[in-house]
């Protein structure tokens, strides 16, 4: 007769060997058996592109094809896509306008076709959600407003357009010239000297986002975006590592699992609980702060390039506020920061690529999509496509916009979208414009300034566009 050890140790046995078959029927069907499907589905519509790879996908060529771009020696110039997304760049050429790449086991559509971007991003029938974050990009944005969806998100944006918009955003005002008074008493000791103003820039969005959106100040939140600072650092670093299929798939973190809470029960609240505040937080605090700390050094950057562009701006301030601080009537007013402003989104946009996923099967122009497949927007591209902007697309020409965004654009609005567009557009560009505006206008009260001769040009996408290695300029009195 079998005893209840031997019985147990059986049972046991047993369980291991099911669970490891179920591991492996797994790892068959994620790593081969849907991809190779969905590849061949997607081939028999015309859609080609770089062949899957066993559990890294396209990962590794497209790190490779990075790496590769940012060894490279550059020049002083503003041909940003091929330096950026050198994948996008040599795919687009080879497979066409859409193609299909494989971020590990993950299916993305990569569409360089504005009209059916516009129509994803205007999501009239609600099959477009937003890609949910995983591992520590989670951690960094939470299951705040750019996560969210159905009725939670429309709580979250609601609450938000209230906080950035309107006499919200006016009241906001002061602590933007406050902060910036305080950065440029700084630059006192740098008269006729160079300074880094990447990392002043930085200094500065970051009090800003402090004060207006916390009552607080960078110094008592420096931990917080130290954290932040070094979560980010991760995701870039790690961002086309492949994880264990097994771990990946079978396994999630307490956070995942809490953050799935959230999203799959967010139509059932009514209210809004301290953890949709928390995380609304945690996007606050690094959206906030990281896109504006990547236009506003790039904007420096083209006017100190083009001085004739810094003078006329200057004469604009000067003539709407003379040695005034600038206050929220004049702001709206500053018609050629504006287009100065556009012109950098234009080449310099601090986000490169939006991307959603389908909900289910749907059809996209020509061809069906499957559910779960996402969809990749490359802004970027658009911004430099010389079918769309000219031949002098790659040139600082703000005048490009003097008519307006629709016009020059030719009326093709999903070829400039710095904020996005649509339904979920940027909340918070009105408070970035803004608090750009007020910034640039006090620098150009006190200052001119050109290029340090140390200035190394290498923009990086890190998490957002940014200057490599920093940016120098020589200031100069007025």
């Amino acid at each position: 007769m079998t005893s209840s050890g031997d019985l147990v140790i059986m049972l046991s046995s047993f369980l291991s060997l099911f669970l490891l078959l179920l591991a492996l029927i797994n790892i068959f069907l994620t790593q081969w058996w849907t991809p190779t499907r969905l590849q061949k589905l997607m081939g028999r519509q015309g859609i080609k592109g770089p062949c899957y790879r066993l559990f890294q996908g396209n990962n590794k060529q497209i790190s490779d094809m990075k790496n590769e771009a940012i060894s490279r020696p550059k020049s002083l110039s503003h041909d940003l896509f091929p330096l950026v997304q050198p994948h996008y760049n040599s795919w687009v050429k080879t497979y066409g306008k859409i193609f299909l790449q494989w971020y590990g086991t993950e299916p993305q559509l990569v569409i360089f076709e504005p009209e059916l971007c516009k129509e994803i991003l205007n999501n009239k029938d609600g099959v477009y959600m937003q890609v949910q974050p995983k591992g520590f990009v989670r951690q960094i944005l939470g299951n705040g407003l750019g996560t969210a969806e159905g009725e939670h998100w429309a709580k979250l944006r609601k609450v938000a357009n209230h906080a950035f918009h309107g006499e919200s955003l006016k009241n906001m005002i002061p602590d933007m010239v406050a902060s910036a008074e305080t950065m440029l008493q700084r630059w006192k000791n740098h008269e006729r000297k160079e300074v880094e103003v990447y990392q002043e820039f930085r200094l500065f969005t970051s009090e800003v986002i402090s004060r207006t959106a916390f009552g607080s100040s960078y110094l008592e939140g420096k931990n917080i975006f130290d954290m932040l600072s070094k979560l980010g650092s991760l995701v870039f670093k790690n961002s086309y590592k492949i994880r264990l299929p097994v771990i990946s798939k079978l396994f999630k973190t307490s956070d995942e699992i809490e953050g799935d809470k959230a999203h799959h029960n967010a139509d059932d609240n009514s209210k809004i609980s301290v953890d949709d505040i928390i995380d609304q937080c945690r996007t606050i605090y690094f959206a906030g702060q990281e896109t504006t700390n990547s236009l506003l050094p790039w904007t420096v950057f083209l006017l100190a390039l083009h001085p004739d562009w810094q003078e006329e701006a200057r004469k604009e301030v000067l003539h709407l506020f003379g040695k005034q601080n600038p206050n929220f009537d004049g702001i709206a007013k500053l018609k050629t920061m504006s287009l100065i402003i556009n012109e950098t989104l234009r080449l310099y946009p601090p986000v490169v690529q939006l991307a959603r996923k389908t909900r289910r099967e749907v059809r996209l122009g020509k061809i069906i999509v499957p559910a779960n497949v996402e969809l990749v927007i490359p802004n970027l591209a658009f911004h430099h496509d010389s079918q769309i902007w000219g031949q002098d697309v790659q040139l600082f020409k703000p005048e490009r916009f003097s008519g307006g965004v629709a016009k020059a654009t030719k009326d093709n609005m999903a070829a400039f979208l710095p904020f996005g567009m649509g339904p979920r557009i940027c909340v918070g560009f009105n408070f970035a414009t803004a608090e750009t505006k007020i910034v640039l206008s006090m620098i150009l009260q006190r200052y001119s300034f050109t290029l340090s001769p140390g200035y190394v040009h290498s923009p990086l996408h890190f998490l957002t566009v940014r200057p490599q290695h920093g940016l120098q300029v020589m200031l100069h009195s007025l």
